[in-house]
């Protein structure tokens, strides 16, 4: 559209059954400057609009006669506007017979825009035709804008149900891709300096960019943010951004939308290339902006529980034993594994413990119900608890009864679950009581693999325990002692998930590291609960333990704060 506010290059269908009146018509449009396209009939001009949408050709408004020979023009309106591809074509009725008012109803209720009464001035035609066009294209970029508004709803909805940062990075960087109708990546730079990426579906998984192109980002985003706040708009010119992000191989300048989260530490940065952007304007960026808003403030509380969580796991294993400190008696082993949940998922209670007695060795694992920093914190005061009260007496039923009371007076809303253990190495007498948890597995030298049947409530209701269950240990034998972590699968009976555990147990080699590697090689990946397993075994006459083999400790955790890395999707996602 020129200053003048005339249509260019603008494409007229003339539909009229006589020959002269379609020559009158495309003579006056023609000398304003448009194409004309000229059909004879209903039918005709319903088959001329199909071969020109096969070729991405429609034109920008039709003018129909009304009395045409096989429909009149308003039934030819009616049927265009049945179809979605032609619903956005403007009609305008002309006529040169009188026309009474009901029939121009009749047009403008069939959806035309105007009518002109010819012959008329070509002045006025072609003031008619610029007027349908605008109005047809005000009424598409308001489409437009609705559909660009509801993908950028629907894009928010989905960013704030991310459970990572990676998740929420590959969310915004889709949405930013059919926000712009172009390949878009997302980068979030937490205060470690460990560096998120998400990819548009659209762009290829192949020559993803290198370290060193994440590493010039990162710069690149902490320069860029440095005394800023709210939303940044800018343009980074290509040899500053690095190539591949948006095509494999390609250079582009990038358009950055940069956010802060709230505490202004870290970064959100949404990255679009500065050319071919649908529609570049200011209602473009606007949107863009928005959602870097967005993202921003989803990775906040993402942010804060990935600090929660370092927090949990330091607390865990700052006060699970390792394996120097955990305690020896001759004539057993015992061997540990810790494997934190997945790191979509919150901090969990579980946790083990060995303690030697006057009596023998105590083993105990266990499981505060509930995800949390507190469940967390409870763990480690059950673990204390159980080691003072031990002090005085080992027998399990008596701690089980203890803890349960210690949990109903400090903690009543929560309840755990826990399985004690009393093993005498010089005998093989072995006391279970068992709060609600997965019985043991008894795996015995001559190749059976049972579950205890040791049973009891939970801790926390205050219901009564039964008496410990007593078995005797012969040597070779391991007793396995799991949280519900290592097996639970939604959908699953967990019936079935201990038959399977039981089945995998017996196919695994003789020995603990063995035993305790095999299961978490066959249960233990991508779970969305913490592991914690114990296992002992009563040494046969003549076994040593040697450090590294059988009868060494080993603890499998995660406890260090993630190192500086790039998280993205692999090669191929």
């Amino acid at each position: 559209m020129d200053p003048t506010g005339k249509p260019t290059d603008t494409t007229v269908l003339v539909v009229d059954d006589v020959p002269a009146g379609r020559y009158a018509m495309g003579t006056v449009l023609r000398r304003a400057g448009h194409r004309v396209i000229e059909a004879g009939s209903g039918a005709e001009a319903l088959a001329e609009l199909d071969t020109r949408l096969r070729k991405g050709t429609l034109p920008h408004v039709a003018l129909v006669d009304t009395g045409l020979p096989d429909m009149s023009g308003f039934e030819l309106c009616r049927r265009f506007k049945e179809r979605p591809h032609l619903i956005g074509l403007p009609v305008v009725h002309y006529s040169a017979a009188a026309v009474a008012p009901a029939d121009r109803c009749r047009g403008l209720d069939a959806g035309d825009e105007s009518y002109l009464t010819v012959p008329a001035e070509p002045e006025e035609i072609e003031a008619v035709v610029r007027a349908a066009v605008r109005g047809a294209r005000l009424r598409a970029d308001n489409r437009a804008l609705v559909r660009r508004l509801t993908l950028l709803s629907e894009t928010i909805v989905t960013i704030q149900s991310a459970r990572s940062l990676q998740e929420l990075a590959d969310a915004a960087a889709d949405g930013a891709a059919r926000l712009t109708g172009t390949p878009a990546a997302v980068f979030v730079l937490d205060p470690d300096d460990e560096l998120y990426r998400g990819l548009s579906r659209d762009r290829a998984a192949v020559a993803l960019p290198d370290d060193g192109a994440h590493l010039a980002v990162s710069a690149l985003l902490r320069r860029l943010s440095r005394g800023q706040s709210g939303v940044r708009l800018t343009t980074v010119p290509s040899p500053l951004w690095p190539t591949g992000f948006f095509r494999p191989g390609v250079q582009h300048d990038a358009r950055l939308a940069l956010a802060l989260t709230q505490d202004g530490r870290a970064p959100v940065c949404l990255a679009v290339p500065a050319r071919g952007m649908r529609r570049a304007g200011p209602e473009s960026e606007a949107l863009l902006a928005q959602l870097a808003e967005a993202t921003a403030l989803a990775a906040e509380p993402l942010l804060m529980y990935q600090v929660e969580r370092h927090v949990a796991l330091t607390l865990q294993h700052s006060f699970l034993p390792q394996p120097h400190r955990l305690p020896e008696l001759p004539g057993l082993d015992i061997a540990v594994r810790y494997v934190p949940a997945s790191r979509q998922t919150e901090i969990g209670g579980d946790f083990y413990a060995a303690l030697a007695t006057g009596d023998g060795m105590l083993t105990a694992v266990g499981d505060v119900v509930g995800h949390s920093l507190d469940a967390a914190t409870v763990m480690v005061e059950i673990r204390h608890a159980l080691r003072a009260y031990c002090v005085d007496d080992s027998d399990p039923g008596i701690l089980a009864e203890r803890l349960d009371r210690m949990l109903q007076r400090y903690h009543p809303e929560l309840t755990a679950t826990v399985c004690l253990a009393l093993t005498d190495p010089a005998t093989g007498r072995t006391r279970i009581a068992n709060a609600g948890h997965i019985p043991p597995l008894l795996l015995r030298d001559t190749g059976t693999a049972d579950y205890v049947k040791a049973r009891g409530p939970l801790l926390g209701p205050g219901l009564p325990h039964p008496p410990p269950t007593e078995l005797f240990l012969e040597p070779g034998d391991r007793l396995l002692m799991v949280t519900d972590g290592l097996i639970e699968t939604r959908g699953v009976d967990l019936e079935i998930s201990m038959e399977q555990l039981r089945s995998a147990s017996l196919g695994a080699l003789p020995g603990l590291d063995a035993l305790c590697d095999t299961l978490l090689a066959s249960f233990g990946h991508d779970r969305g609960d913490d592991i914690a397993m114990l296992a002992l075994r009563l040494r046969s006459q003549g076994d040593t333990a040697s450090p590294g083999g059988e009868g060494a400790v080993q603890v499998a955790s995660a406890s260090s704060l993630p190192t500086r890395s790039v998280k993205g999707p692999p090669d191929g996602s």
